[in-house]
């Protein structure tokens, strides 16, 4: 950075000024949201000493829409304004004191750093009859010459996250049209038409499903578009302005005939997000699928859409199955037991009297042998595997004496 002198008497001229421009931090960085910060530098050039009162920034944004009466009118018969960005920053001034500071020659930098406001600020915005621009301004103060400015507009973005839950539900419409006029009538046309969610962003391509009957005695042709809707609003009076930016056509319908679009893919160019949060200008968007009917109004139904600027990520669709898949394979917890458990049955209940003497062991005891060891191995394994269960109780015929209690645990 050159040199700088306080001392006005030096100055035999006010200078001149090579150049003066301005740069961001980060060229690359193409938008700007709320609560973002702002850096870069004021790159001044002097060929010879220059005197100045002051070098600074100023950021401004505003939204602004204005029509005239008339093309030649010298003033709009409408307009309105609205501010969301006023700041003023001083990156060069004279010592106290002093009213004039003087530049030696050579190249100068001047950084500077200002953070937009947390508040949300609207979608930088160009139209026909009204604005949406931020811009940062450096001015150079001079004595005896006009003042000197470089600006940079700066690009702001309000972001839409198309995975909220108003944005993620799908509209769908139906409507019916009969053909002809009084007595003459050649029958109806029906349109049923779809989108799986309300909320898209740039690039992405729209599912569209219709459904087309074709009572009439007519050759109908279907078809889909994206329309824009800028509405201003500026002294009370009201502008609209509609374009078509995408659009996709379908295949003749004969009479009597009917059409299936299972997902017909309308891509989205690159446009302006939704502005729906400015008082004086809003952009809207509206999927229209409709009929082409000839000798007749066209059959036209419009969905509403809203071009975000955050993706979808596909996360609710696989929530949702994600649940019911659980809910599902949970649903065993919904049986109820009963309150008292019911006592297994007596073996010599469930078998005939012929089965239960067929298992009796077949080599009594001796009379000398008071303890079962002195029974034959084989009738000890005919009487264990063929002996009745024991009948049910509820008291325990073993008590123990001292009563233990172990922790039991239940994984569900």
């Amino acid at each position: 950075m050159g040199g700088e002198a306080g001392s006005a008497a030096a100055v035999g001229s006010e200078g001149r000024v090579k150049s003066l421009g301005l740069v961001f931090e980060d060229e690359r960085k193409g938008c700007y949201s709320s609560g973002e910060t702002v850096a870069g530098h004021v790159l001044l050039e002097a060929a010879e000493p220059v005197a100045l009162r002051a070098l600074r920034l100023e950021a401004h944004g505003r939204a602004t829409a204005a029509w005239g009466p008339s093309p030649g009118a010298a003033a709009p018969a409408a307009a309105s304004e609205v501010e969301y960005l006023n700041v003023r920053l001083s990156l060069r001034e004279p010592p106290a004191g002093e009213g004039i500071l003087l530049l030696q020659p050579g190249k100068h930098e001047f950084p500077f750093s200002f953070q937009l406001p947390s508040e949300p600020l609207v979608t930088s915005f160009s139209g026909k009859y009204g604005s949406i621009q931020y811009c940062v301004r450096a001015v150079l103060e001079r004595p005896k010459v006009p003042d000197q400015s470089v600006k940079r507009e700066l690009q702001v973005i309000s972001h839409i996250d198309v995975n909220t839950p108003a944005l993620l539900t799908p509209v769908l419409k139906t409507q019916e049209k009969m053909v002809g006029c009084w007595f003459f009538t050649s029958g109806p046309v029906s349109l049923s038409a779809k989108i799986e969610r309300k909320g898209y962003c740039n690039g992405e391509a729209i599912p569209i499903y219709a459904e087309i009957e074709n009572c009439s005695s007519r050759l109908i042709v279907p078809k889909a578009a994206i329309f824009q809707t800028q509405t201003y609003l500026a002294s009370g009076k009201t502008k609209t302005v509609r374009h078509m930016v995408a659009n996709v056509r379908g295949n003749h319908i004969a009479s009597g005939g009917t059409d299936t679009w299972h997902g017909k893919t309308l891509k989205i160019p690159p446009v302006t997000p939704s502005i729906l949060d400015c008082c004086i200008i809003r952009v809207d968007y509206s999927l229209a699928v409709y009929i082409h009917i000839p000798g007749a109004k066209k059959l036209m139904l419009e969905l509403p859409l809203v071009i975000g600027t955050i993706p979808y990520n596909g996360f609710g669709s696989r929530n949702s199955s994600t649940a019911s898949r659980f809910s599902m394979d949970m649903s065993w917890l919904t049986l109820t037991l009963p309150e008292q458990p019911e006592a297994p049955p007596n073996y010599a209940d469930v078998v005939s009297e012929e089965e239960f003497s067929r298992h009796v062991p077949p080599y009594p005891q001796p009379p000398d042998c008071e303890g079962e060891a002195c029974c034959p191995v084989f009738a000890c394994v005919q009487q264990f595997r063929f002996q009745p269960p024991p009948l049910y109780s509820e008291v325990d015929p073993h008590p123990a004496d001292v009563e233990e209690t172990q922790p039991v645990s239940f994984i569900l």
